[in-house]
């Protein structure tokens, strides 16, 4: 074989290898040992902007590959395809980008390959191609997933907030009475129910101030979506925020993973914050900002999350008071209380006490699998003579035990309600001092539940305190 036909076979050769490289639909860059351009394929022109003219002979990091996705610069030194011209070592990168000629830029996937000759680097070949449309659908599959995940964890949530809810519910769910104070309070359910004000309840304890904005919400456009409770004056301070608002993995010591908050919860619906006097002055801060933008962050996230949600608080504090000392923010209480309420305590409409009782007899009856048709005439007069500092919830209270010894169908409430209360009760509640009066009540509370102090049936719940609160108040009053 002569000189010439090697050289004329080398040439075919390159010349077919070529061809191959211009043919190809991914863009294709030949470099020598210097790292300058020897070659730039027409897919390679299509994709960058930059013709072979412009960049031959000439290093085309400084072209195409001079900075990051941020803008930052890029040194060629620092790029796996000179790299691959120094040690010649195959590199496959996907998470860069190029430059067009017109300043945009593209993520691309790429391939540095070197080439040897006897064993010596001479070169490399750059394979490349656009991944733009991998990228968005990689972006947009990711953030489906995130909200797939989003709408797990709060149908979790929700899950196990309507569980918690349906185990916690009494079965004297129900607006009962037709005395003219619970009138007036109907009629502002259903002048306020049909809009997004918010709401503040005000009432002693127990006089029903869950089922009047379960009222609101059940006769408001959010109807459809939850009512989220949360009672403020039973988390502890240090996680109230976390219980309002949420938190992510790791945001203190226990939170193994990220929560969503009520807040999260009640989107679309309603909140409903109890005893909501008893919130912290930080979370007041943060409790204000919902209320005026929509907007919160999880405790231990930036991100700020958006919200519609409709209020309404309920306390047995005097909020005004509050405000005046500097527990509570005015301009929170001036915003929750757009439309007041005030909740009639039962002394107040001992109308409806026979309603009360029919209703809660009825109830009762399911539940304990006895059918009382109504209580005794003395029975009745006893109950529509005492006072009920307990309200509604001690009514149901006393009707219950009574009904747990009782026989039917006649319940007789007379003699148990005679001797469940402490004699110290049964002296003249007139004469007592205030301090006195308050013992007393809460003597009364606790016979009424059996001395039991925390829980849903305890003395706290039936005062509508924490339970805290109540050891430090019998504490104090030597109980």
């Amino acid at each position: 074989m002569t000189p010439d036909t090697t050289k004329y076979e080398v040439e075919s050769l390159r010349k077919r290898y070529e061809l191959i490289l211009t043919s190809m639909g991914e863009g294709v860059y030949g470099l020598d040992k210097n790292g300058n351009t020897t070659f730039v394929n027409p897919a390679a022109e299509l994709m960058t902007g930059w013709a072979e003219a412009d960049i031959l002979g000439k290093v085309v990091h400084d072209f195409h590959h001079h900075s990051h996705t941020d803008g930052s610069a890029y040194p060629k030194h620092d790029c796996p395809v000179y790299k691959t011209v120094r040690d010649g070592k195959l590199r496959q990168v996907d998470y860069e980008v190029f430059w067009r000629k017109d300043g945009s830029q593209f993520p691309v996937e790429y391939i540095a390959t070197a080439i040897q000759l006897n064993e010596e680097i001479v070169g490399a070949v750059i394979v490349f191609k656009d991944i733009s449309e991998r990228k968005r659908s990689e972006s947009e599959l990711k953030a489906a997933l995130h909200q797939v995940e989003q709408l797990k964890e709060k149908l979790q949530a929700e899950n196990s907030y309507l569980i918690d809810e349906i185990q916690s519910q009494h079965n004297f769910s129900k607006i009962v009475g037709d005395g003219p104070a619970l009138q007036q309070v109907i009629t502002q359910i259903a002048h306020v129910a049909p809009t997004d004000t918010s709401v503040l309840i005000q009432g002693e304890s127990g006089t029903g101030k869950e089922l009047i904005a379960r009222s609101i919400h059940g006769a408001s456009r959010r109807r459809e979506r939850p009512l989220v409770k949360v009672n403020c004056g039973a988390i502890s301070a240090s996680l109230v925020e976390s219980e309002l608002f949420g938190h992510e993995k790791g945001a203190f010591t226990g939170a193994i993973q990220r929560r969503i908050g009520r807040f999260e919860l009640a989107h679309g619906g309603t909140i409903f914050l109890d005893e909501v006097g008893e919130l912290p002055l930080d979370i007041q801060v943060k409790l204000l900002r919902v209320l005026q933008e929509g907007e919160f962050e999880r405790l231990g996230s930036s991100e700020t999350q958006h919200v519609d949600v409709r209020i309404i608080a309920a306390t047995n504090r005097n909020m005004k008071e509050m405000v005046d000392l500097g527990t509570f923010r005015n301009d929170l209480y001036y915003r929750l209380s757009v439309f007041p309420i005030e909740a009639a305590s039962l002394r107040q409409r001992k109308e409806d006490i026979p309603l009360l009782i029919a209703h809660t007899l009825e109830s009762l009856s399911g539940r304990l699998g006895k059918k009382f048709e109504r209580v005794s005439d003395t029975s009745l007069k006893q109950l529509m003579k005492y006072d009920w500092p307990g309200n509604i919830r001690e009514l149901q209270n006393v009707l219950e035990r009574a009904a747990i010894v009782c026989a039917p169908p006649v319940l007789m409430v007379n003699t148990l309600f005679d001797t469940a209360i402490e004699p110290e009760l049964k002296s003249d509640f007139n004469a007592v001092t205030l301090q006195e009066a308050e013992r007393l009540h809460i003597l009364q509370a606790l016979a009424s539940v059996d001395g039991i102090i925390a829980g849903k049936q305890g003395a706290a719940a039936l005062l509508d305190l924490p339970p805290s609160t109540l050891r430090s108040k019998m504490k104090k009053l030597g109980i």
